[in-house]
This record gives structure tokens, C-alpha cells and sequence, in this order.
């Protein structure tokens, strides 16, 4: 090559690398004025039961069907020893709660017995103790009772004993020491000698529980629920309130008090999904309202109860209460009301005392209604409004939009809830990855005086695999993260939001994308967790206006970003989102307070694999590092990955 062509070969590249530089975007942000403050409750969690999400989850009983409640009493367990007529019958106390108990007659001295399969297994861990413990009642000579922790294989790996059963129902409990990690073992009871003994609530607990609370919840499951460090905990649900019908609606008095006396129901999601059956998915309530507002206490978020308003499921029955009937429903929120806050002379008051909790609850907001539309639910929330904004105007009531993000219904709903003065109204929406790429500038013209916006259910759908795991793909968290920005911005119109389903069991799923996936043993955290993780913990107290051109970032060069100071560090915190697969650099122009540190800090996460995702038990795909970066001056320039998050955080002159 001649060297006048390499010349002019070089000055073109050159030329064409000073164009992309002269095209590379300066986000200016003002750091001297805040638009809105952020709500404490901004970033917060949505939990339902559904894929196994309390039963056979984060509550740690191992034990499936521990009272003989299910259509099947006997589904989960299977009988062992030789079978005669009588050996094994189901009695029906009459007990409303808890009717059912077993009966065992070993009149021949023959070893009898049962073993509970828990639920997909029981995952038990070597060094561990397990404490077991059942009510029972010897009608009828003298038994004795051998408990067994058995692998997959019939060996054991934990055994002991319990003797001295009496002709009164009593609860008796011994401790096992399991010798073995195994993800699928299996309880065996085996009753040797000649007698007659009846049994009900036969349960087996891991000892270390979160906050080691006897009988309580799947440590490694909370933890990752307080590592978000949520607003506000929105409970029981989700379709579960409603119910597929009125009967089978999710009731918080029968889920209060002794564990013994609640009454046990059919899960809705049971046969929800004729490709998913889950026929063994019923309510234990072992982790009832009153764990709920503890477990919100523990991981200090705000509780929000979600409560039916006179409505079944509408994709089900759509069974109504007629509006002059609606005094019960009323009364169950303001006895709710009373559960959480009220004094410990109070009824209600007295059982959360009675419960173990005697301070209050600080309970603020209640939601009437889970995703109902129509003139019906409009009809109904006029009518507990009415009473329960006059007996509690303190209390914040959440209305809804129904179970669809823009339509004729949600606008009409919408409508209603301007009329009504509903204070928050809580929107959902499933939708594609690109769907929430296209609306990160959704709220950036809501009327800034009318109710505010709880986004109660959304999660990006993209496609799935075999795996359970599989829908929680990169390219689902990114577009996430990027309409994350828009809420984040319009701070000032949207006080919560959370993602939606929380949990799935990746033997026991029927829906997903989930936040988190586990198995009887380990749990692991989706992309989609980071980024809400990226969010929550990196909240801010205060929107800061960050321009480019005069205009928010969003998807300008396909790039998006928003803005916050944190009052409580004095820093400045930026969450920039690029979605395209080439990298890019952004200039940060601080106009305002200057930095205060010559080094800022930043989270990334990044993969130009938008179709990986995280598995249980396998290394992570997906994951945040962390880093630091020298800075000058009030221009700040970050290099982008392709198809990433990046949260930098910048020390602030007070």
C-alpha cells in the first residue's frame, strides 16, 4: 500500500472514530434541585401461594398432609405392615377446623406403620436436627413408636423414638439427628406392639429455621427476601384471595391462633392449569397472617394485606355477594385492622398479644380486592369505602385496574378510582420483553393529582425451555430494568412496585417467570432478582432530574437511565440501562453539587447472552460484580456494556 493510502486510510478511521465520540450522549443531571421524594415503599415483594410457595417452601414443614385434611385423607402417606379390615381408619371428630384423625389398630402385635413422602421428597441435610412431633391418643393397649428419616435407597439416616402415649390427646415430640444430605427422603412411623392408637398434626421441622423459630420458616428462603431489603411485603396474594369460588376464598381468621385449630383448604391453583395439575397443593395456614406480619417485621417492610371484597375469581366462577350481604367481608378488614394495630384489650388485639406479639403491628394499608373489573367491583368498593374510610382514615385503601394494562376496562376502572378517591391503585402487567422497553416512559404524563400508582404484578414474559428456570432470561431482567428507570423517574405518581410471582419449586410449578427458584434444598436467584436487587438497595430518598437534549433517556441509542440522590450518604445515584449488544459510553454532567471523592462505585450486570438464566444448583449465569472507578471533575464518563445494568454511585460535597 502506498503511504499517501495509508494516510488517507487512517485519517478516515479516525474521522469515523471521532464521529462516534462526537455522538456519545452527556446525561446532565441536576444535583441542586430533587423533583420528588421516593417512597420507603418504592421497591417492595408480591407473595402468593402458587408453584409451592409456602407449603412445601418457605414454610419448613416437611410433613405433607400432616392432619389427613386433603380430598384423599390419605394422599402423601403410605401404609406399611400387613393389612387386615380396620387397620387403618379416617375418623371424623366433628371438629369444624380440624375434622379428621387416623386410627391404627395393631391387635395382632404386628408392626404397622406409615411413611409421608413430604412434598417432591424431603430435603434433609447431614448434621441437621429435625424435630418431630404429633397429637395422639392410645385408645387401646401399649404401643410404641419408632420415627425414621430414610433416603431414596430405604436407608436410614435419623432415627428416635416415642413411648408412654396416654388415653388422652396429648402432643409428643422427640428430636432427630439426620446423618445424611439427601434431596428426596421420606419420614417413616412404624408402631410395634398390640393396641389401639389414633394420631392427627404429624410433623417434622428442620431445628434452624429463620430466626431460629421453632417450626417456622426455610431460612435460606428468607434470607434472600430480606438481602432485597424490600418496602413493603404484599400478602396472601394474588388469585388465592378471590378464590375459584367464594368458598375456597382465602379467610385470614382461619389462619390466626393455634397452628392445630386452622383449617385447612383446597389451593386454587390446584387444577388452575389442566397442563400443570398440582392434585396434592392444598392450604395448611401453618404460615398464616399473623407469620406474614411477622415475616414483614423481620425484613422491615411495610405489611400490605390484600383482602376479598365479595368476589370470586372472574377467569372462574365469578361468583358475586349480593351488595346487601357485604357486612361480613367489611367486618373481616376491620377486625384485620384491629388484629395488627389495635390495644390488647381489644378482641383482636388480645389474640396477636395471646399470639406472642403484644406491640402492634403498624399496619397502613389494606387492599380491597385482588384484579376484579366491571361495574360489580366498582359497585362493591363504593360500598367499603363508604364504611371504611370513616372508621379509618388513616389507613391508606389500595383499589385496583384490573388484571390488564391499558383496555377499555382498565381505562373505565381508572375512572372509578379518580371518582371514588382512591388513593393507590394497583396496576399489572405480564408482558413481552419489548412490550416494557416501549412503555419505560409509561407514567411520565399520569395526571400528577390523581391517586397514585402501586404496580402490583409485573414481570417481563419471554420464551421458555424445558427447564423451570428457563423464562427468567437475561432479556427478560434487562427489559425490566429499563422500565424500572421510568417508575424510578416518576417517583411522584408511583409509590410501590413489586415483581410478580415471588416463588417457584422447580418440581411444583404451575407458572412462571418466578423471582426466585428452589428445590428442597437450595434456592438460587434469578436475573430478574438482581435487578430488583440493583433497585431496592440502591433506593435513594430523591428523584433528580438527568437529561439528555432536554429530554429523559429512554431508549435514545437504546439507552435508559434515571436519577436519585440519597440524602442519608450524600450520594448520587444512577442506574443506566443499555440494551443494545455493543457497548457504549455515556458522559455524566453533574450540574449542582460536585463530587466530593475522586472515586465513585458501581454495580454491573452484563451479558450479551440475553437467553441465559440461572439454575438451581448450578452456577451462576447471571450475576452483579462490583467495582470502582476514578472520576474528575463534575464530567464523569462510564463505559456501558453491551445489554447491561449499571448502578454507579457517587459521593456527593454536602
Amino acid at each position: 500500500m502506498k503511504l499517501k493510502h495509508f494516510l488517507f486510510l487512517m485519517c478516515f478511521l479516525l474521522a469515523g472514530e471521532f464521529a462516534v465520540n462526537a455522538q456519545q450522549k452527556t446525561l446532565v443531571i441536576n444535583t441542586k434541585t430533587t423533583v420528588a421524594p421516593i417512597q420507603s415503599t418504592m421497591w417492595g415483594l408480591f407473595f402468593e401461594d402458587i408453584n409451592f410457595a409456602a407449603d412445601g417452601g418457605i414454610y419448613a414443614e416437611l410433613v405433607k398432609n400432616r392432619s389427613f385434611e386433603f380430598y384423599k385423607p390419605l394422599m402423601g402417606w403410605k401404609k406399611t405392615g400387613e393389612e387386615y379390615a380396620g387397620q387403618f381408619q379416617i375418623v371424623n371428630s366433628q371438629n369444624e377446623n380440624n375434622p379428621r384423625f387416623l386410627r391404627i389398630e395393631s391387635l395382632q402385635g404386628k408392626d404397622l406403620g406409615l411413611v409421608n413422602e413430604g412434598f417432591r421428597g424431603m430435603g434433609v441435610s447431614s448434621g441437621e436436627n429435625y424435630f418431630f412431633s404429633l397429637m395422639a391418643r392410645q385408645d387401646q393397649g401399649a404401643l410404641a413408636l419408632k420415627v425414621e428419616l430414610v433416603d431414596s435407597t430405604g436407608m436410614v439416616i435419623g432415627a428416635s423414638e416415642v413411648k408412654n402415649f396416654t388415653g388422652k390427646w396429648n402432643k409428643y415430640e422427640t428430636k432427630l439427628a439426620c446423618s445424611a444430605t439427601h434431596p428426596k427422603a421420606s419420614l417413616r412411623l412404624t408402631f410395634s406392639g398390640k393396641g389401639v392408637i389414633e394420631i392427627d398434626m404429624v410433623s417434622l421441622f428442620p431445628e434452624h429455621t429463620w430466626k431460629g423459630r421453632k417450626n417456622g420458616l426455610r431460612a435460606d428462603l428468607v434470607q434472600k427476601l430480606a438481602d432485597l431489603k424490600p418496602g413493603f411485603l404484599r400478602f396472601p396474594g394474588g388469585c388465592i384471595v378471590e378464590g375459584h369460588e367464594l368458598e375456597t376464598r382465602y379467610q385470614w381468621k382461619k389462619t390466626v391462633g393455634d397452628v392445630n385449630d386452622r383449617k385447612l383448604i383446597v389451593n386454587r391453583w390446584n387444577t388452575e392449569f389442566s397442563y400443570r395439575n398440582a392434585p396434592d397443593y392444598f392450604q395448611s395456614y401453618g404460615l398464616g397472617f399473623y407469620e406474614y406480619f411477622l415475616l414483614s417485621e423481620d425484613i422491615g417492610a411495610a405489611p400490605l394485606p390484600i383482602l376479598n371484597c365479595g368476589m370470586a375469581c372472574e377467569f372462574n366462577t365469578s361468583e358475586l355477594v349480593p351488595l346487601d350481604k357485604l357486612d361480613p367481608y367489611i367486618q373481616d378488614i376491620l377486625d384485620l385492622i384491629e388484629f395488627a394495630n389495635g390495644a390488647t384489650t381489644t378482641k383482636w388485639g388480645k389474640l396477636r398479644a395471646d399470639m406472642g406479639h403484644p406491640a402492634p403491628f403498624n399496619l397502613k394499608m389494606v387492599g380491597v380486592g385482588n384484579e376484579q373489573w366491571g361495574t360489580q367491583y366498582v359497585d362493591r368498593l363504593k360500598i367499603f369505602l363508604k364504611v371504611l374510610n370513616e372508621k379509618h382514615p388513616e389507613i391508606t385503601f389500595v383499589g385496583g385496574a384490573g388484571p390488564y394494562s391499558d383496555g377499555q376496562d382498565f381505562e373505565y376502572l381508572w375512572s372509578q378510582m379518580r371518582e371514588l378517591n382512591v388513593k393507590m391503585v394497583d396496576e399489572h402487567y405480564y408482558k413481552s420483553p419489548d412490550w416494557f422497553l416501549k412503555n419505560a416512559g409509561r407514567y411520565d404524563n399520569y395526571d400528577r393529582k390523581g391517586p397514585k400508582v402501586f404496580a402490583g404484578e409485573y414481570a417481563a414474559h419471554d420464551k421458555e425451555g424445558k427447564d423451570a428456570e428457563s423464562r427468567n432470561t437475561w432479556k427478560s431482567a434487562l427489559a425490566e430494568a429499563a422500565l424500572m428507570t421510568g417508575l424510578e423517574r416518576n417517583a411522584d405518581v408511583v409509590y410501590m412496585a413489586s415483581y410478580a410471582p415471588l416463588f417457584g419449586n422447580i418440581k411444583a410449578w404451575q407458572w412462571r417467570p418466578d423471582l426466585i427458584w428452589f428445590d428442597n434444598l437450595k434456592s438460587a436467584a434469578t436475573p430478574n432478582y438482581y435487578v430488583q436487587k440493583m433497585f431496592s438497595t440502591n433506593a435513594g430518598t430523591d428523584v433528580v432530574t438527568a437529561l439528555v437534549d432536554g429530554k429523559p433517556l429512554i431508549g435514545q441509542d437504546s439507552l435508559y437511565a434515571s436519577a436519585v440522590v440519597d440524602s442519608k450518604t450524600s450520594e448520587l445515584v444512577v442506574k443506566m440501562v443499555n440494551v443494545a449488544k455493543k457497548p457504549v459510553s455515556l458522559t455524566l454532567s453533574l450540574d449542582g453539587k460536585q463530587p466530593s471523592s475522586q472515586e465513585m462505585n458501581l454495580q454491573v450486570v452484563a451479558s450479551q447472552n440475553l437467553g441465559a438464566f440461572n439454575q438451581v444448583g448450578k452456577p451462576e449465569e447471571i450475576a452483579p460484580i462490583e467495582k470502582k472507578q476514578k472520576i474528575s471533575g463534575k464530567k464523569i464518563i462510564v463505559n456501558l456494556d453491551a445489554c447491561s445494568l449499571t448502578v454507579a454511585r457517587i459521593p456527593l460535597k454536602k
